[in-house]
């Protein structure tokens, strides 16, 4: 695979129904590409809003550069998403709808060059949602547990 994963948001497949995912670039300065390579990104509370006619990341943390100068990045700035003006007046009309909005999903270099982030078009999780799909997945791994105990007996 060409693209190397630097950060995942395994939050928002808990909190959200996902129900549409994009490929991003986005804007970065030299300080910040530097720590995005060495994997320092958190896009726990991370988020995107559409503003006019382009898309802005949000709560995206990435750690100052260790080995940066007084001219290094600010760690919660804002970061410009590039995406095409089609796709941003799509998710526009969606996001206006109620409930839905986008949240990172990935942070990746793709062919070890340029920083890409998917983000979603998400819907939130009641607490009962969230009960429903850990139920679900414990059921899948019991099922999965159960049938390589079968084919173990049966060799």
């Amino acid at each position: 695979m060409d693209d190397s994963v630097v950060a995942r948001n395994r939050k928002a497949r808990h909190d959200y129904f996902i129900i549409e995912t994009i490929e991003a670039g986005i804007v970065l300065t030299g300080t910040e590409i530097k720590s995005v390579r060495s994997g320092k990104v958190n896009l726990k509370d991370g988020y995107a809003r559409i503003q006019g006619s382009e898309v802005w990341l949000y709560n995206v943390h990435v750690s100052p550069y260790e080995q940066g100068t007084h001219y290094n990045h600010e760690p919660l700035r804002p970061r410009k998403l590039l995406l095409k003006a089609d796709e941003i007046r799509r998710l526009g009309s969606k996001t206006r709808e109620k409930g839905l909005t986008l949240v990172p999903l990935v942070m990746y270099l793709k062919l070890n060059r340029w920083a890409k982030v998917e983000i979603a078009l998400v819907k939130g999780k009641t607490g009962y949602d969230k009960r429903a799909t850990i139920a679900e997945r414990d059921a899948k791994m019991d099922m999965d547990k159960a049938m390589k105990e079968k084919r173990q007996s049966d060799i």
